[in-house]
């Protein structure tokens, strides 16, 4: 079944991408007729660990189709901070696009960081994997323009990755412009690069720590599972970093029933227990050479599937606020199924296993 579980994995993600590179978030869920930047990194980065590299070649080169269509903003922005004025959250560049690379309509949480140090991440781990060292001149301008996005902008308030809170900063969000300008250095050594990311790393480190583990938003004393993003794979601290391990114990004690929640105060369809979160942390385990616990959390992922070997969002194990349930359930109907980024990581839990 494991095996099965990946092979159908790797086939639900295909049948998720569109022609022209896309990933549809969840194929079968109308609300998430859209691809975003972040969850479809890591959705093209599970191809490149299982060896299509193909596939996240066109999701890439999507990306930079739907960035060049919206440099206009990134030129604005820089011009109103050289000219001393406030940009208003429109301004920046969206979280998530059509199909055809054009923003959303709807009121959405767009002003989202994480995903554009994603994509640096991605792109320089899709050239690693793949060997296609003429990749970076297909997409060099996107990648070049989003070097200068994040070094002008890391320091905004943003929507965290829940697509929440876009008054506080979140170390998740960091993490993911961190691991993506190191990641890319590598192919582009700007000289802005080093700086920043020494300075992104010490305002985590001064902001970011509460009694020891790091915390979900500055300012706040609670963790949130994506903080495993500071370790796995951004590499902002080392997974034997004491604080990290002492934000897993902290995620393990407040945020584990068998399978990972979100965050204490979550209420999205009740505060199930989520798939892709489960598989992170185990991820982390693998990382940090507990074998044992990663199997259990890859066991709990593969009991999740249904018969169709489809994996869900989330599940309504140990929900943190059932009360919350139906509201969702009125609202969008069943959770989300499948999901391309559940299928995702446990792809990479599996391959890291091996």
């Amino acid at each position: 079944m494991t095996q099965d579980l990946y092979l159908n994995s790797i086939d639900v993600i295909k049948s998720g991408q569109a022609p022209n590179g896309a990933f549809l978030a969840s194929p079968n869920f109308s609300t998430y007729q859209y691809s975003w930047l972040r969850d479809g990194t890591f959705v093209a980065y599970s191809m490149n660990v299982a060896g299509q590299h193909e596939e996240a070649a066109q999701f890439y080169r999507w990306v930079h189709m739907a960035i060049c269509k919206h440099l206009h903003k990134v030129e604005n922005l820089l011009s109103k901070k050289q000219h001393g004025e406030r940009p208003l959250h429109d301004d920046f560049l969206h979280t998530r696009y059509t199909v055809d690379g054009q923003e959303g309509v709807e009121e959405w949480g767009n002003f989202q960081l994480d995903g554009y140090g994603a994509y640096l991440w991605g792109v320089g781990e899709h050239i690693e994997r793949s060997g296609n060292f003429a990749f970076l001149g297909e997409v060099r301008q996107s990648v070049e323009a989003m070097i200068t996005y994040l070094v002008e902008f890391w320091q905004e308030p943003n929507y965290d990755c829940w697509e929440e809170h876009v008054e506080f900063m979140h170390p998740s969000t960091l993490a993911c412009i961190y691991g993506g300008l190191k990641k890319i250095e590598t192919w582009i050594p700007d000289v802005r690069i080093a700086p920043t990311c020494e300075a992104i790393r010490r305002y985590v480190e001064e902001h970011g720590v509460h009694d020891g583990h790091f915390v979900k938003s500055i300012g706040k004393t609670s963790v949130d599972a994506n903080l495993l993003w500071l370790a796995v794979p951004f590499g902002m601290f080392d997974v034997h970093d004491e604080r990290m391990v002492r934000t897993v114990e902290k995620i393990e004690r407040d945020l584990v029933t068998g399978g990972v929640h979100r965050y204490v105060e979550d209420t999205f369809y009740g505060g199930g227990a989520w798939i892709l979160l489960t598989a992170w942390l185990g991820w982390y385990y693998a990382a940090a050479g507990n074998k044992a616990r990663a199997e259990e959390l890859a066991a709990w992922v593969e009991r999740q599937a249904d018969e169709d070997g489809h994996l869900p969002e989330q599940v309504t194990e140990g929900l943190l606020h059932p009360e919350k349930f139906q509201e969702w359930i009125e609202r969008w109907g069943e959770a989300a199924k499948p999901l391309l980024w559940s299928h995702a990581m446990y792809i990479v839990l599996k391959r890291n296993l091996e």
